[in-house]
């Protein structure tokens, strides 16, 4: 059973996780290994259309002048080209967009790419791409369908190297973070861990399901993992959760100090004090 402070608690975390990603902090930001890449397609067909010109345009809203107009120009460049040239404006475009950090039109022009080169490689990219702007978007009505292209994405990784702990982990990130089907994911990425125990991207995400089912002590050993391979503000600050549910107060306030160190942004660091202040009450 979850207490009311616990509750609580859970809620911020939310909350934090959209302001650790504003801050460009990686690992964030539900697959199964039997999971045909045919059958995720079949689910992203029934999502509402999401295309490479509805979010290339939104994308460009972002944009100075210069660079909007730089892209529109290599967009209308490919509608004629031929290939191989039109495979060469693919690839300019969705560098240019990764560039200026919008991965959900570099998704939809990677997404491409891998279709022509069906590599292990491309669709990796593809999927974390996809797993960018999903984890990153705030439009709730276009967000199952980048998730849902991710899961393809990911898939399709899979299929070509049923071994790739990469694409395992993508996939299951996806189920557990965008799907109803969280479970799904955490048996992937169950078995990532089994065999890479230290995995960051697999520890961290089933550290954020221990604190969102109240497993706190499963959660201090998965943040755990994860900074002994990679110091990630994020991932201290989950910890300093878990050990403050547990009532480990000058465990929760070292592991809060540490990750203020890391995050250094002022408007992170203001809550982290009040956290603080509230511990040593």
């Amino acid at each position: 059973m979850i207490k009311g402070k616990q509750i609580a608690v859970i809620g911020l975390v939310v909350v934090l996780m959209g302001l650790l990603l504003s801050l460009d902090i990686k690992g964030l930001k539900k697959g199964n290994e039997g999971q045909h890449s045919g059958e995720a397609a079949e689910k992203a067909s029934q999502l509402p259309l999401v295309s490479v010109e509805s979010v290339s345009t939104t994308a460009k809203q972002a944009l100075n002048a210069n660079l909007s107009d730089q892209i529109s120009s290599l967009e209308s460049s490919i509608k004629s080209a031929g290939e191989p040239e039109r495979f060469s404006l693919l690839k300019q475009i969705a560098q240019k967009w990764d560039d200026v950090n919008q991965p959900a039109p570099s998704a939809f022009y990677n997404e491409q790419i891998a279709e022509k080169e069906n590599t292990l490689s491309a669709w990796l990219k593809t999927g974390d791409l996809f797993t960018s702007a999903y984890s990153s978007t705030k439009d709730t009505l276009i967000q199952p369908a980048l998730v849902a292209k991710a899961l393809v994405s990911y898939q399709k990784a899979l299929d070509l190297n049923p071994k790739s702990l990469d694409a395992k982990t993508g996939l299951g990130v996806a189920y557990v973070s965008g799907t109803p089907e969280p479970m799904k994911g955490i048996t992937l990425l169950l078995e990532v861990v089994k065999e890479d125990p230290k995995n960051v991207k697999a520890n961290l995400n089933l550290g954020l399901f221990s604190i969102k089912s109240g497993q706190f002590d499963k959660g201090v050993i998965r943040f755990k993992n994860v900074l002994e391979k990679q110091q990630l503000p994020d991932a201290w600050f989950y910890l300093a959760t878990c050990y403050e549910n547990l009532g480990q107060k000058e465990e929760a306030i070292q592991a809060y100090e540490t990750s203020k160190t890391l995050a250094a942004d002022p408007g992170f660091s203001t809550y982290i004090d009040q956290r603080i202040q509230t511990l040593k009450k």
